[in-house]
């Protein structure tokens, strides 16, 4: 899961989707950090969440 997760590229929580796009910031194993526009930096377990990649919108 989230193999393809890397730092810069865009992301949706799939759960969360009030929280807006979000720019990964780093991810160190299964930890994520992401920078969400409406919802700040938060910190998401890949192992839990799939995170949806934006595919070249922004």
């Amino acid at each position: 899961m989230n193999e393809l997760i890397i730092p810069g590229i865009y992301v949706i929580h799939p759960k969360e989707k009030d929280w807006g796009i979000g720019q990964v910031q780093s991810k160190i194993g299964n930890i994520i950090t992401v920078n969400f526009e409406n919802a700040g930096k938060k910190t998401i377990n890949g192992k839990e969440i799939k995170l949806n990649i934006v595919k070249n919108e922004i």
